[in-house]
């Protein structure tokens, strides 16, 4: 039976340091596609490192190794931009998912539910968190409380 690693990216809305955390991220993927069976990559579409994720992991599968892996959107519920440009998100992920305890749950807490959702089935976080505040901060509080393998990749040490 094929083991499978997942793996989930948080981080925040607007990156500080854009180029580092690319040639942070592009390592570690590197090091999951080469050193894993078969990894399953989490992403929301949220902000600048999940659009960062999405495409470092996607540029890797095509120059490194491509029958190992997925691209999974999680999207907290469906949204306008899904339904309205669905066939270029299905060509763009190789799966989409809806977190329904998000969709079914109240909308203003629904980002921070499909987080926790995604943490609980990760093996590994990988995090670019500059800051202590905001979603992406309480998602990586979350996951050390639940025991989780973390890596940030943020600037900042905590």
């Amino acid at each position: 039976m094929m083991e499978i690693y997942t793996v989930s990216f948080f981080g925040h809305r607007q990156l500080d340091d854009f180029m580092g955390a690319e040639r942070r991220l592009e390592k570690l993927i590197r090091e999951l596609l080469a050193e894993r069976e078969y990894v399953e990559f989490l992403v929301g579409r949220n902000g600048d490192f999940d659009q960062l994720a999405a495409s470092t992991v996607l540029r890797l599968k095509r120059t490194v190794r491509d029958d190992n892996s997925s691209l999974v959107l999680v999207l907290p519920y469906l949204t306008a931009e899904y339904v309205n440009n669905q066939d270029s998100f299905e060509s763009y992920y190789d799966e989409i998912e809806v977190c329904q305890a998000a969709a079914d749950g109240y909308f203003k807490s629904a980002i921070q539910t499909r987080n926790r959702e995604m943490v609980d089935r990760s093996d590994l976080l990988i995090c670019c968190i500059e800051r202590d505040k905001g979603g992406a901060y309480q998602t990586m509080q979350y996951a050390r409380r639940q025991g989780k393998e973390i890596i940030n990749i943020g600037l900042a040490i905590w």
